[in-house]
């Protein structure tokens, strides 16, 4: 079964077991696919295109969490943290720290890069080797702080 047709299968799951809280977030997720189906009038089919949405809504929520908290509002803050666990059920697993360092150190030495100008090309091996299993701006920083060293 495809991702998106699980996701669907979920909200189906959702509304018969009463989960409010999670059937709001899968109905966000639903939203959002829809929303690029139209906007490129096409349907998505592919895992690849959805798991950009997903780590796209991430990527928002946990940029929500941070102002939320700046703003001393931790009540929106945890709602934030709670839609990023339901949303992290369709995502793959995550590397481990020590994973993403081999691969960054792979990638510096497979492109030859010697300064932070290469960052682009080392981003663009990481990138490709992490296929939505880390968070790009953690990976950006451990490459930049390498090429800096």
């Amino acid at each position: 079964m495809s991702l998106k047709g699980q996701i669907l299968d979920d909200v189906k799951s959702a509304m018969k077991a009463g989960e409010k809280d999670r059937l709001k977030v899968l109905r966000l997720i639903t939203a959002a696919i829809k929303q690029v189906e139209v906007d490129e009038r096409k349907v998505l089919d592919d895992d690849a295109a959805v798991l950009g949405i997903l780590n796209k809504m991430v990527k928002q929520r946990r940029d929500s969490i941070t102002q939320f908290e700046q703003g001393d509002r931790q009540d929106l803050a945890d709602i934030e943290k709670s839609e990023i666990e339901i949303i992290a059920e369709y995502l793959p697993e995550q590397l481990s720290d020590e994973d993403l360092d081999k691969l960054v150190d792979d990638a510096i030495a497979s492109s030859g890069a010697a300064s932070v100008r290469d960052m682009g090309k080392v981003m663009g091996i990481v990138k490709a080797g992490a296929a939505g299993r880390a968070d790009m701006a953690a990976v950006g920083a451990k490459v930049k702080a390498r090429l800096n060293s």
